[in-house]
């Protein structure tokens, strides 16, 4: 059943970890969500913006699978890789070569492979409507197919997780678990991620940078992090930054920016950054945004009293304004961080 009012009481004193959450425990035996899972979820989600999540049912090997077969591209012939290159293609999918994304307008120490769901690409986009050009096909290597086998899976496994949060999180503020339905059906525009972060300071003027700190711009994020470490995150209002250390077996977890427009800032998209490894030291990740269609609104949600009370409003940050179509939002944050892609595909856009 559908919370009320809160439970948990408003935490004053900085964060200094992330809370434990299990999701087997979401649920009760009538398929109602269970309260006290909705005010462990409440918690996080309002004071932290992060959590770490398990029991989330992933097969008992397949999580380090994923992470092996990743490091393992990652170790095959740049060319390989290279003929993935996301600059052939308008949809920002394919490899990133190491320091050609851009986080605050400075190179971050990772290579990666973006995918998200498969779809023929729209034969005509109207204008104003660019990020429609976002959907397309995936590139996977053809000479490493368990590449796409096992991210693919491990894709629709996170497609279930992100929607079963998401409807816990409604939930949780007195909401409808479906209120988000209609933005999700039929073409849900996930994106999934698989990143190696380099060691020591191997890209020119990064310094110590693996991905810099940001907020993430969709409704769900889950990552899958290696046991490297180097992940941390700054709650609202907090000058500390809190370390996530990984838990063997647990995704980490947390809200993009379209939960913080659609609840006034209730929900919190939390600021993140990565510390490069050190040298000789490699690390892998999976982040996965669970997120709804390009072409769909998100618009404000009537919270109960007592949430809307603590609603701390929305971000405001003029260099980086938040849009409330899906697409726009996804294309803005693409343009910014991968500038070669966008020069290319994208000129009236970014002059």
């Amino acid at each position: 059943m559908n919370a009320t009012s809160p439970t948990v009481p408003a935490a004053s004193a900085p964060r200094t970890e992330l809370p434990v959450i299990d999701l087997s425990q979401a649920r009760a035996a009538d398929g109602s969500f269970n309260a006290d899972f909705l005010d462990q979820l409440r918690d996080a989600a309002h004071h932290v913006g992060f959590f770490q999540l398990v029991g989330f049912g992933a097969g008992k090997h397949q999580a380090q699978e994923l992470l092996d077969t990743v490091a393992a591209f990652f170790k095959r012939p740049l060319e390989e890789r290279l003929e993935l290159d996301n600059r052939l293609t308008s949809t920002f999918r394919g490899y990133t070569r190491l320091g050609a994304e851009r986080t605050q307008g400075r190179a971050d120490s990772r290579e990666q492979v973006d995918f998200g769901p498969a779809r023929a690409p729209f034969e005509e986009v109207p204008a104003g409507q660019e990020y429609l050009r976002l959907q397309g096909g995936n590139l996977f290597p053809p000479a490493f197919p368990e590449l796409e086998e096992k991210a693919m899976a491990w894709a629709a496994l996170m497609s279930s997780v992100g929607a079963e949060l998401l409807a816990a999180l409604l939930a949780a503020i007195g909401l409808p678990e479906d209120h988000f339905a209609a933005a999700f059906e039929r073409a849900p525009m996930w994106m999934g991620k698989l990143v190696h972060y380099v060691g020591g300071e191997a890209v020119p003027g990064a310094g110590t940078q693996g991905v810099g700190a940001h907020a993430d711009y969709g409704f769900v994020t889950l990552l899958l992090q290696d046991a490297v470490g180097g992940l941390e995150v700054q709650p609202h209002g907090q000058l500390e930054w809190i370390d996530v250390p990984p838990i063997p077996g647990a995704l980490v977890v947390n809200l993009g920016e379209m939960l913080e427009v659609a609840t006034d800032g209730y929900l919190m998209a939390t600021i993140h950054r990565v510390t490069a490894p050190p040298a000789g030291v490699d690390r892998y990740s999976v982040p996965f945004f669970w997120a709804p269609r390009l072409d769909a609104v998100v618009e404000a949600v009537e919270l109960p009293a007592a949430y809307a009370a603590d609603a701390r409003g929305v971000s405001d940050d003029p260099n980086n304004p938040l849009l409330s179509v899906y697409g726009a939002n996804m294309l803005k944050g693409f343009l910014r961080a991968h500038p070669e892609v966008a020069a290319r595909h994208y000129p009236e856009l970014v002059g």
